[in-house]
């Protein structure tokens, strides 16, 4: 079957998800690679990816490529899941005989409401869904498909869940397909060098993060490898494709997890002599850390996530605050450039704690940070527990332009004053002359003048308009206190 592999257009700027563990629309317009739909893509050598949102194509011309295909693969998420249902019933309203399937965290944790969102959705297939599609296109029926729900007579069939794929070296490289399909230079993210390239080495992840939506969602906690020469030779093939690249990122949940892993494939690294970057935990010491930074490494994507012991024992980080400071000290010292994560709101916090863990950042000093609302998704134990706490909100998620809202309110930090934390996260963080100069002084050494001003409006921008989110609500809340103590006045005032 002709297949159309599709991370749908929906918010201005907002990075749908097949690549992406956090879909939203960022402070600074940052697109990941479509690396999931991509793996099933170079199984089928007729097939097509379309990567919407970095590529600026709009729902209009997805719609009208219906009729070219016979099966629609599309990649949803949980903010943008409205969205590409009406996407799939008007290409379906175009190609009625074009088959539907969805895939993604939001079809795996509620496979039920997703076939019954609409008729227009054919099957889904929950977690890890390369070989499903893939021998489904090349005429494999549904009921043979582990992991697949659909519909049959007018119910809801669901397979019997299938093993993880242990072989990694089997797959396809998505890389081939980037170059058949992507344009490569349209892939931005703030913190990396751009053009850049990101692949998986690994799957799954076995840290047990409470908030983590990929490992507890799609690919699993069980950690799966491809070989170290495998790898190589992809990076090799990126190398001599991708021209005028600057650096590969490696994507994995985490790249060195494993110290006699990282160190061996830093080795058979080196001798292509690159620049490169990956997700790191602070667990890892300073030797794999140098093995790192002699084979290439220049930056690591790490998730402190709090600066709060208790917090990061209620979210089972699997890490400490003493880890953290000395990971980030050995990093600095061996040359290592750091961007680090930041999450407001998690179990546990407090305006005390958010005190404590942006004074943490700020002692830190890494080079770049991301500040998070802490995003309850479906199908996570943090989901679970603010549910079962009353505390979750799952709507809205985003503010209407995919632009993240608080989805876990506590009783003591409403929606207006968590926006407020994030904002005040940044403002304090990057506007220290210390932190400010860095960034201008990199900008300056890069020759990145303007992106570094292309990124200041779009940051200045958003900074605007949820400062005026808080005082609007803030007002709301003040008007909705007074009319309360007026109502309980004029009660008690009948009353006597």
């Amino acid at each position: 079957m002709r297949t159309l592999f599709l991370n749908p257009p929906s918010f201005e700027g907002f990075d749908g998800g097949a690549g992406s563990r956090w879909p939203a629309s960022r402070e600074i317009e940052s697109y990941w690679y479509p690396v999931w739909l991509c793996y099933p893509a170079g199984m089928l050598p007729d097939s097509k990816v379309i990567d919407g949102p970095p590529h600026k194509i709009s729902i209009e011309q997805v719609v009208a490529m219906a009729s070219d295909f016979e099966l629609l693969v599309l990649f949803t998420s949980t903010p943008g899941f409205d969205v590409d249902v009406k996407i799939a019933e008007m290409m379906k309203d175009v190609n009625p005989r074009m088959k539907v399937a969805f895939v993604g965290p939001p079809v795996t944790i509620e496979p039920d409401k997703s076939l019954m969102a609409s008729k227009a959705i054919d099957f889904v297939v929950r977690r890890e869904f390369d070989y499903q599609i893939a021998n489904y296109a090349k005429g494999t029926p549904l009921s043979e498909l582990p992991g697949v729900s659909y519909w049959k007579d007018g119910d809801i069939v669901h397979n019997p869940e299938g093993g993880v794929i242990e072989n990694l070296d089997e797959l396809p490289w998505v890389t081939k397909v980037y170059k058949r399909d992507l344009d490569f230079k349209r892939y931005n993210v703030p913190f990396l060098l751009n053009p850049f390239i990101s692949f998986y080495t690994t799957r799954g992840c076995p840290a047990m993060c409470t908030f983590c939506l990929w490992p507890q969602t799609h690919s699993g906690h069980r950690w799966r490898l491809r070989s170290s020469d495998d790898i190589v030779n992809e990076c090799r093939y990126v190398l001599e494709n991708f021209p005028g690249l600057k650096e590969i990122f490696f994507d994995d949940d985490t790249f060195n997890y494993k110290k006699d892993r990282t160190i061996e494939l830093c080795k058979k690294l080196k001798p292509l002599n690159f620049t490169w970057s990956c997700t790191s935990r602070v667990t890892t010491d300073a030797e794999t850390l140098r093995a790192m930074k002699d084979a290439g490494c220049r930056l690591m994507i790490v998730g402190y996530e709090s600066g709060d012991a208790q917090i990061l024992k209620n979210i089972k980080k699997g890490a400490t605050i003493d880890m953290a400071k000395r990971f980030t000290a050995d990093a600095h010292k061996i040359g290592l450039t750091i961007h680090g994560d930041f999450i407001v709101g998690l179990p546990g916090e407090t305006r005390e704690t958010l005190r404590t863990t942006i004074d943490f950042a700020k002692g830190l000093d890494v080079e770049t940070i991301q500040v998070s609302l802490g995003h309850a998704y479906p199908g996570t134990e943090f989901y679970d527990y603010a549910q079962k706490n009353n505390l979750v909100s799952i709507n809205p998620m985003h503010d209407g332009a995919g632009h993240q809202m608080p989805n876990v309110i506590y009783k003591h930090l409403d929606k207006g004053e968590l926006v407020d934390w994030v904002e005040r996260f940044y403002g304090e963080y990057y506007f220290r002359p210390k932190a400010a100069w860095r960034v201008v002084r990199k900008a300056v050494q890069n020759n990145d003048i303007p992106r570094l001003y292309k990124e200041a409006r779009e940051y200045l921008s958003l900074r605007s308009k949820r400062k005026q989110f808080v005082k609007e609500h803030r007002a709301t809340t003040l008007a909705a206190t007074e009319a309360a103590t007026e109502a309980a006045s004029r009660s008690a005032s009948a009353g006597d």
